[in-house]
């Protein structure tokens, strides 16, 4: 028998999102068009013998989250619970105080699993490693260049037995070109030690919103084809892997007459014919499994760097506008062209 427990923060996180996230709760935040901890709990349900969902946060447990937890108990036919912290506990925390709970039934071993992590999210195969060779804990790893994974839990590894033989928490200088995805699987006895680390906090991880829904759509075509937009008479031009949201409502001339690329546009935003709305990131080549980013700051001589441009909520584009490498703030109705600002 199996658990896993999904780590969801609270709600002080999630400036990244910002000023999507004014909204919506971090975890609920729309990701290749379902929430983010959706594509968690999907994968922790395909996993044989998975027996019961946590989520530990300190999120108040509101209507929007109430409502996905039942809607998913009802899908994926499996208990999913909320477990709220009465004050921010971090990773180790988290687990150690709600210990009772995770180990309620006698469970093999449970993941842990962090809510801000894009991945394809290999547990099955996690599983098969465990049983075979039996370990405290598992941690998933992946590469990063050496300026990257200063952001990052560094692994260094045993490269014949991979076992970790050190690990530092975004280091100050390099240590590995290893880093921690943020997603493990514990055996009951690896409890016993968060004792020591009960009152550590977690620092946020980095999600690119961008890379997340590519990785995700990409899978749609084994996992859920009728999540994908597909062509009908008279709609749009479909290009690619494409999720539309049953509520937007895409003009059949829209590839012709108005362009947006490299953003995200808010809920109840609108883009007006042969306006742009368009970012420039210098990410790396996405068809390159080993392509690395490199983490710039988001300003540079007093001006935005180039990013992805991101529409708050509610926020109207004129005809004939360019909106190129900005931040515009919810319930904002602009009446010009702007280049490389935050629009408050």
């Amino acid at each position: 028998m199996l658990k896993a427990v999904i780590l969801i923060g609270g709600p002080q996180k999630g400036t990244r999102f910002r000023p999507l996230s004014f909204e919506v709760p971090k975890p609920l935040f729309p990701v290749a068009g379902v929430p983010m901890i959706q594509h968690h709990i999907e994968a922790c349900a395909q996993v044989p013998e998975m027996q019961e969902i946590l989520l530990i946060g300190f999120y108040q447990p509101d209507e929007p989250l109430t409502r996905f937890l039942e809607a998913a108990q009802q899908e994926f036919n499996l208990p999913i619970r909320y477990l709220q912290e009465f004050a921010p506990l971090g990773t180790g925390g988290g687990l150690y105080h709600f210990r009772d709970q995770i180990l309620a039934g006698g469970p093999e071993a449970f993941f842990v699993l962090n809510a801000d992590v894009c991945s394809d999210f290999p547990l099955t195969t996690m599983l098969d490693v465990h049983r075979h060779q039996p370990h405290p804990f598992l941690l998933l790893g992946t590469t990063a260049n050496r300026t990257q994974s200063l952001n990052y839990g560094c692994i260094v590894e045993n490269p014949q037995t991979h076992e970790v033989l050190h690990y530092v928490e975004k280091p100050s200088t390099f240590v590995s070109d290893i880093i921690n995805c943020g997603i493990y699987l514990f055996s009951p006895e690896a409890l016993k030690p968060l004792r020591d680390v009960f009152q550590r906090n977690q620092q946020d991880g980095q999600l690119s919103a961008l890379y997340a829904s590519r990785l995700y759509l990409s899978q749609y075509q084994l996992t859920h084809p009728e999540r994908l937009a597909k062509h009908a008479p008279g709609g749009p031009r479909i290009r690619g892997n494409v999720y539309i949201h049953p509520t937007a409502k895409v003009a059949p001339s829209a590839v012709e007459h108005t362009c947006v690329l490299h953003s995200i546009v808010g809920w109840g935003s609108t883009v007006g014919r042969w306006a742009r709305v368009e970012g420039t990131p210098n990410d790396p080549n996405p068809n390159d499994p080993r392509a690395h980013m490199d983490s710039e700051s988001l300003f540079k001589d007093g001006k935005l760097l180039p990013a992805i441009t991101i529409l708050g909520c509610r926020v109207r584009i004129p005809a004939e506008v360019l909106i190129l490498n900005s931040i515009v703030l919810p319930h904002k109705e602009l009446s010009r062209s702007f280049t490389n600002q935050i629009i408050l």
